[in-house]
């Protein structure tokens, strides 16, 4: 009887480790925080949106920060797509898209870049360009009308600023970048 007992509570442990792993987990108030303190304006659309709450933001070397909204929706080992994400590039100077075909339109008030049939918006914004990258057009279109800067005053729906003349940003080297200087052997 005792055999039965423990291989049944061994089977209930193997099976919990095969739950969903997709769960939300609320993202630590730090993350956000690193947003809060960017030298220029940082785009979010709050703390969920239509149902899907954060599942990471972070700060690349390159300057760019990233929120994500939503479960991984397809994707291998370490590999994660989620429904919703927005892109921040301090590098005013650069609008993705390479050959893809694209059009231009204007989103509240400054010119943005559609692409990949509407899955993709690209908005100049200010000092920065906000990408806005989505699993459907509906979505990439809802998120764009709502993204606001989480550092500093906006509103959903709003104008947003013009876009700036070129911040110089990309050909500002990284710190790691910049080499150690020389000093003498003697």
């Amino acid at each position: 009887m005792r055999a039965v007992a423990a291989l049944l509570v061994l089977c209930a442990l193997a099976l919990s480790a095969c739950g969903d792993t997709l769960q939300d987990r609320p993202i630590p108030h730090n993350t956000l925080e690193t947003l809060l303190v960017a030298p220029y304006p940082v785009y979010w659309l709050g703390r969920s949106f239509q149902g899907m709450a954060i599942t990471e933001a972070g700060h690349d070397p390159g300057g760019a920060f990233r929120v994500q909204y939503g479960d991984c929706v397809e994707g291998g080992q370490s590999t994660c797509v989620t429904p919703l994400r927005v892109v921040t590039s301090p590098d005013n100077s650069f609008v993705a898209g390479g050959d893809t075909r694209r059009h231009s339109r204007l989103v509240r008030g400054v010119g943005a870049i559609v692409a990949q049939d509407g899955h993709t918006i690209e908005i100049a914004t200010a000092g920065v360009i906000v990408g806005v990258y989505a699993n459907s057009p509906r979505l990439a279109a809802a998120a764009a009308q709502t993204i606001v800067p989480i550092n500093e005053a906006g509103a959903p729906g709003a104008q947003l600023p013009a876009r700036l003349p070129n911040t110089g940003f990309g050909s500002t080297p990284l710190p790691s970048q910049v080499p150690s200087p020389l000093r003498s052997l003697r």
